[in-house]
C-alpha cells in the first residue's frame, strides 16, 4: 500500500488536511476532478477567545490516550503517530447530472469536511457526470473499475459515496473496488455517535443508526426463513420450510426492532421534563430565542459571545448535538433564553431529522429565530435554503427570523454586497472580533414579543419584589416614583398581572 503519511519541510507552511482533496488525481474520461475543499474554516483564522468560556470539552474530544502494557507493537511509537496510523484513508466519489457541476463540487467538498470530522484522511475525490446514478454500482461498472485503480494508486482503504446508497449498490461497488464502501449518511451518523454526550443525545443517535441498519442487514431473506411452517393452504410455505426457528438474520432484526421500541419509549420519557421547563418559562412569560443554522456556521461561538456560556466551540461539523439553553438579559433588565441547537446539512438523513425531532422542537417553539449563516462559505444561498426547509418541517416557518451572516471578518466588501443581495435585512457579525454583536443583541431585544396583559399599578415601596419581577419578565413602558409607591406602566404575563391587580390604577 502506498504510504500516505503527510510530511512537510520545516520551512513550508502546514497544509490543512481538508485542502488535500484530489492532490494526487488526474482527469479521466467522464470523470471530473476538482480542487481544494472549503467546507471547514481555515485553521489560520480559527481562534477561541475569552468570550467562549472554558473549553475543556474540546480538549477531551481531541484526546487519544494510550493504555500502558497492552500494545504488541514497537514501544517507541508516539501518541501522535499512533493516532495517524489508525486514521482511515478515504477516496470520495459523486455523481451529478448536466448543469449542476458547481453544486456537486460544493457537496463533495462538504463530504470531505464530514470525513475529516469523522476522523479520516481524504486522499482524493472524483465526480462523474451522468443523468442518473447507476442502479447497480452507482457510477457504472467501467467507472467503478477506474475507481478501483485510483484507490490502489493512492493507498486508500475506504470509498465514500456522496449520497445514500442502496444496500445492493454498496455491495456491488465493494465487489469491484475491493475496499470498504460507505455513504454520506453513514459518515454523518458516525460523527453524531462520536459527539453525543447527553443521555437523550445518545439515545437519539442510536435510534437513527438502528433505523439505518435495519434494511441493510445481509442475509438470505424469506427464501431461507425457518419460521414459516404449516401447509400451503393454511398460509404456510409448504414443504422444506418447517425449520427449528429463527435464522440469525431474523433474530437480529427482531432484536433491533425491540431495541428501537425501547429507545422510542426512552425518548418519550425525556419529553415531560423538557416540556415542564418550557411551560415554566411560558408561565413566567420568559421569551425564548433559538439560534439555528447550518453546521459549522458559528452558532455556539455566537451564543458564547452573547452570554459567555462556555459552550463547546470547535472547527468541525456537528460539534454541537445537545440543545443548550442559556439565560440572557436585555438592556432594560428583561430576561430571555438563548438556545443553541444542532446544525443542519444538505441531504440530512431523514432518520436523524426524526430522531432529533425533540431537539428541533426548541426551534419550532421559539419566539424568535436567529438564523446564522457562514458568510465565508462558497454557497451561502444553499445554506439558507437547506436550513429553511428543515425549519419548515418542524413548524418554525412563521417564527420571526433574524438572518445573521457570521464570520464577517473573513469576507471583503464585494462579498458583503453579494450577501446583502441575498438577504437585504441581514446583520453582519463576527463572533471572533465582536463586530456587530451589540447591534444583534439590540435587534433580538426589539424582536421579543410583548407579554399579553397591559397593566398600570402603583406598587408600594415595600413590594420591591413585584417591581423587580416586572423588570425581569415584563416589558416596562414607563416608571415613576410617587408618594405612595412606584407607578408602573408595563406589559406582563397572567401570573404577574394577578399579583399586581390589588395595586391597579
Amino acid at each position: 500500500m502506498t504510504d500516505t503519511t503527510h510530511t512537510e519541510n520545516a520551512d513550508e507552511t502546514p497544509v490543512d488536511p481538508v485542502e488535500r482533496v484530489l492532490a494526487h488525481a488526474e482527469s479521466r474520461s467522464g470523470v471530473h476532478v476538482f480542487g481544494a475543499a472549503q467546507a471547514l474554516q481555515s485553521q489560520s483564522t480559527v481562534s477561541y477567545g475569552d468570550s467562549d468560556g472554558d473549553q475543556w470539552d474540546r480538549e477531551e474530544r481531541a484526546a487519544l490516550r494510550r493504555v500502558p502494557g497492552l500494545s504488541t507493537e514497537l514501544e517507541d511509537v508516539t501518541e501522535v503517530e499512533y493516532r495517524q496510523l489508525r486514521l482511515e484513508n478515504v477516496v470520495l466519489v459523486g455523481v451529478y447530472p448536466q448543469g449542476s457541476q458547481s453544486d456537486a463540487e460544493n457537496s463533495i467538498r462538504e463530504l470531505a469536511a464530514l470525513a475529516e470530522t469523522a476522523g479520516a484522511v481524504v486522499l482524493d475525490g472524483v465526480l462523474q457526470r451522468r443523468p442518473h446514478p447507476d442502479p447497480a454500482t452507482y457510477i457504472g461498472r467501467g467507472k467503478a473499475a477506474e475507481l478501483r485503480d485510483l484507490v490502489a494508486a493512492v493507498g486508500a482503504d475506504t470509498v465514500i459515496a456522496d449520497t445514500e446508497l442502496a444496500p445492493s449498490q454498496r455491495r456491488a461497488l465493494e465487489d469491484v473496488v475491493k475496499v470498504k464502501v460507505i455513504d454520506r449518511t453513514t459518515v454523518i451518523l458516525d460523527i453524531f455517535s462520536q459527539h453525543a454526550k447527553s443521555r437523550e443525545g445518545k439515545a437519539q443517535v442510536e435510534l437513527a443508526q438502528l433505523e439505518y441498519l435495519l434494511p441493510r442487514l445481509r442475509g438470505w431473506g424469506d427464501s431461507m426463513s425457518r419460521q414459516a411452517g404449516g401447509q400451503v393452504g393454511a398460509g404456510g410455505a409448504g414443504m422444506g420450510s418447517r425449520g427449528p426457528g429463527e435464522t440469525k438474520i431474523e433474530l437480529d432484526r427482531r432484536r433491533i426492532r425491540t431495541k428501537m421500541a425501547q429507545l422510542r419509549r426512552q425518548l418519550r420519557d425525556f419529553a415531560p421534563a423538557r416540556e415542564a421547563k418550557r411551560s415554566e418559562r411560558k408561565r413566567n412569560t420568559i421569551p425564548s430565542v433559538a439560534i439555528a443554522g447550518y453546521t459549522n456556521a458559528g452558532k455556539s461561538s455566537l451564543l458564547n459571545r452573547l452570554t459567555s456560556a462556555g459552550v463547546l466551540v470547535e472547527n468541525a461539523l456537528f460539534a454541537t448535538l445537545d440543545a443548550t439553553v442559556r439565560r440572557a438579559e436585555a438592556a432594560v433588565g428583561r430576561v430571555y433564553t438563548l438556545t443553541d441547537t444542532v446544525g443542519f446539512v444538505r441531504n440530512l438523513p431523514h432518520q436523524l431529522v426524526e430522531a432529533f425531532r425533540s431537539t428541533l422542537e426548541e426551534v419550532g417553539q421559539a419566539d424568535v429565530l436567529v438564523h446564522v449563516v457562514d458568510a465565508s462559505h462558497p454557497d451561502p444561498a444553499a445554506q439558507l435554503a437547506t436550513v429553511r426547509d428543515v425549519m419548515g418541517d418542524v413548524g418554525a416557518r412563521s417564527t420571526r427570523e433574524i438572518v445573521v451572516f457570521n464570520k464577517a471578518d473573513l469576507v471583503d466588501d464585494d462579498d458583503r454586497l453579494v450577501l446583502r443581495g441575498l438577504e437585504p435585512d441581514a446583520l453582519f457579525v463576527s463572533s471572533r472580533s465582536g463586530e456587530g454583536v451589540d447591534e444583534l443583541r439590540a435587534v433580538i431585544e426589539q424582536a421579543l414579543p410583548l407579554p399579553a396583559i397591559e397593566v398600570r399599578a402603583l406598587v408600594p415601596y415595600d413590594r420591591g419584589d413585584l417591581v423587580n419581577a416586572v423588570h425581569e419578565s415584563g416589558h416596562i413602558v414607563s416608571t415613576s416614583h410617587e408618594e405612595g409607591g412606584t407607578a408602573v406602566h408595563a406589559h406582563v404575563g397572567e401570573k404577574l398581572a394577578a399579583e399586581l391587580a390589588p395595586f391597579a390604577l
